[in-house]
């Protein structure tokens, strides 16, 4: 076992960000931790390497408990916050040469260290530069090298690709993907399509308790039942969009209805629904009711984006 968190909670105030979770990762594994802004996974990963303290629950790290032997945790996570901590001023040598001297590396090793984490995060060819000078996808990765800099067994990535380019998100999913062959990852993330690509299992998290955990095929067969229907109508300026998703809620199997878009000439309406009956026809005949023209409608499979919205949309 790797990580397992049990009954944790954090409160500030009377507010819980996390409320009660417990889950387990074994080693190898390349976890998605998803959730809304304030649903508790940067509390949750902050608490895991022991930068916060919890009001309950335990966690253990490599079988390590977190809260008896803190620095010995800390020696096995190597954790990227969303706001990358970098020297800019520093060339990444100089920069990874500190953070190994921080991290304990002896200095016989830190030449070797050094060496590997370049090469394995792609940094050869910026090695000498100041990290002022890095485009944000290289200091991305310098900020990788550094939580990898001490080889540890677990690596915890906040938001790792936030604000980089397609290209430079391709990158460094890739390098992602590598590091979870030898690692236990834990990635945080608002991104899909991220999940899908480089992730075994998904915990999500919302309003600090776990309401889904599995992987991204589990969850899909899971929700293979429920089908979305997106419908675009002309707008008609006498009928609300209140009234209209009042009218579609009626429909038999329709758990929730969303606005998706809207603009001086149409609403698109999604429609989620949980029944085996093709309920398009039903869809059609609101809209004659309400004086409506329907001018699309078009039914798809829930993909790991509808299931995020409808697990955290509730209550």
């Amino acid at each position: 076992m790797s990580i397992k968190v049990e009954n944790l909670s954090k409160f500030y105030g009377e507010q819980a960000a996390v409320n009660n979770i417990s889950f387990e990762i074994h080693s190898g594994q390349v976890v998605g931790f998803l959730g809304p802004n304030g649903a508790g996974k940067s509390t949750t990963m902050k608490m895991i390497t022991t930068y916060l303290t919890p009001n309950d629950g335990k966690i253990w790290v490599e079988g390590i408990d977190n809260q008896e032997d803190s620095l010995s945790v800390r020696k096995k996570i190597g954790y990227l916050p969303e706001s990358n901590p970098l020297y800019l001023d520093m060339n990444v040598i100089d920069y990874l040469a500190y953070a190994a001297e921080l991290e304990g590396v002896q200095k016989s090793e830190m030449k070797d260290a050094i060496k590997k984490v370049v090469d394995k995060c792609g940094l050869k060819e910026v090695q000498h530069k100041d990290i002022s000078e890095l485009s944000k996808g290289f200091k991305q990765r310098v900020g990788l090298a550094q939580a990898m800099i001490h080889d540890p067994q677990v690596l915890i990535l906040d938001e790792p690709t936030s604000g980089l380019d397609p290209n430079q998100i391709l990158e460094i999913r890739k390098l992602i993907k590598n590091l979870g062959k030898e690692k236990t990852l834990i990635l945080s993330t608002h991104i899909m399509q991220e999940v899908q690509a480089v992730c075994d299992r998904v915990l999500i998290i919302n309003k600090g308790e776990i309401v889904a955990d599995g992987t991204p095929e589990d969850l899909q067969q899971k929700f293979k039942g429920e089908t979305v229907i997106n419908v675009k109508f002309k707008l008609n300026p006498s009928i609300s969009k209140n009234a209209i998703i009042e009218e579609l809620k009626r429909i038999r199997g329709v758990e929730r209805v969303s606005v998706t878009a809207e603009d001086e000439k149409s609403y698109s309406f999604d429609v989620l629904s949980s029944s085996t009956d093709d309920i398009a026809e039903d869809i059609a005949k609101a809209a004659g009711k309400l004086g409506l023209v329907t001018l699309g409608l078009n039914q798809e499979v829930m993909s790991l984006e509808d299931i995020f919205r409808e697990l955290t949309s509730k209550n």
